[in-house]
């Protein structure tokens, strides 16, 4: 039997604290002492071409600040409104060598800041601030760009939002076949998420759910993007599924969205071999262009504790095992997945044992 061959990259979402207590955002944080940590950082050639640099240069290393960019009536950057650092891996052969990739990045990045006065944590909703207000508003110019792509119009949503873009690539696939596999995981979306939820809070406080960026984010913004070449015919969607690659090293990428940030980067590698699973799968009947807004938001606040999302889960792990036959690494980690998803665990859940326990979890002070 031929195991057909896969590539992986991750990208993650920091979000940053203050070394003495508190959130750090763009309203007490600016964009120039973020730029200083990535100015401290390495540079390496080999990165290209696998990572795009952006019009602006602002990521020109793995790591870069994330933010929302303003520009002048003629369409000259002004300044860029800081939410965090973006750590991306460059693409891998194999999903450990993915994940090992990131945790390194991710220890280096911590090593920069270790003498400034920021951290790097793992939250995916703003825990003090749900609206980024955009100040002062758009100009003519700023409004014509920012309607050129549903998710260009929506981009001021993912200032109060962290999260990771899990990608793979197969090259077996034609683009039919790629918006397929986007259409399903666009479907299945309301049943992956939970294993990932890690944003609780909101306004200072629990908000009652366990992820805040799932019930604000998705449906407004995709579940998965796939990236087709510039021939090839896109799917007219709002949130988009196609998109042209931008980049040579994009094309045929499929972009999973609408994960949690994961605290553990061993739980990325587990829901890129889930995920690995559902493209290689060859009986599941679900199909859908935009994501079901709705059952997003439901699943937000019930997780893995709604019995019904729960058997979902479990129909979606046992859908992936079978196609993953002949992949024993793929199996394992579907296997320690399993175990989460029969503990119905979720680093929400355990943010927010923190929280009552009385420790402060992502710059709040229970």
């Amino acid at each position: 039997m031929r195991v057909r061959a896969f590539r992986y990259g991750i990208e993650h979402e920091c979000a940053m604290v203050f070394a003495d207590g508190g959130f750090a955002d763009h309203t007490n944080t600016a964009f120039e002492e973020l730029q200083s940590v990535v100015d401290a950082l390495p540079e390496d050639p080999k990165d290209y071409p696998d990572l795009r640099v952006g019009d602006q240069g602002i990521k020109r290393k793995r790591w870069y600040v994330e933010g929302y960019e303003r520009f002048d009536g003629h369409g000259e950057l002004t300044r860029c409104d800081p939410k965090g650092i973006e750590v991306r891996t460059r693409i891998h052969d194999a999903v450990d060598a993915a994940v090992d990739a990131l945790r390194a990045d991710l220890q280096r990045l911590d090593a920069a800041l270790a003498g400034t006065r920021l951290r790097a944590t793992t939250v995916s909703f703003n825990p003090v601030r749900s609206d980024y207000r955009i100040e002062p508003p758009l100009n003519a110019w700023e409004q014509t760009h920012r309607q050129g792509s549903p998710e260009e119009r929506t981009a001021h949503l993912h200032m109060s939002t962290y999260g990771p873009d899990l990608n793979l690539s197969c090259a077996d696939l034609d683009a039919t076949a790629l918006v397929d596999v986007g259409r399903k995981l666009t479907h299945y979306s309301p049943w992956l998420v939970p294993l990932s939820f890690s944003s609780p809070f909101r306004d200072g406080a629990p908000w009652g759910g366990l992820s805040a960026r799932t019930a604000v984010r998705t449906g407004v913004r995709p579940a998965a993007l796939v990236f087709l070449g510039a021939d090839d015919e896109q799917v007219d969607a709002d949130p988009s599924l196609t998109q042209v690659a931008r980049l040579p090293a994009e094309v045929g990428r499929i972009e999973f969205k609408a994960f949690d940030s994961c605290p553990d980067p061993d739980l990325y590698g587990e829901l890129l071999s889930l995920l690995t699973g559902l493209v290689l799968d060859e009986t599941l009947p679900g199909r859908r262009t935009t994501p079901d807004a709705a059952l997003h938001r439901h699943v937000a606040v019930a997780g893995l504790a709604d019995e019904a999302v729960h058997a979902g889960t479990g129909e979606l792990l046992d859908a992936a095992a079978r196609a993953l036959v002949g992949r024993p690494d793929d199996l394992a980690r579907l296997e320690r997945l399993r175990g989460r998803w029969r503990r119905r665990e979720s680093p929400a859940a355990a943010m927010l044992a923190a929280y009552r326990a009385g420790t402060p979890v992502a710059g709040l002070q229970p």
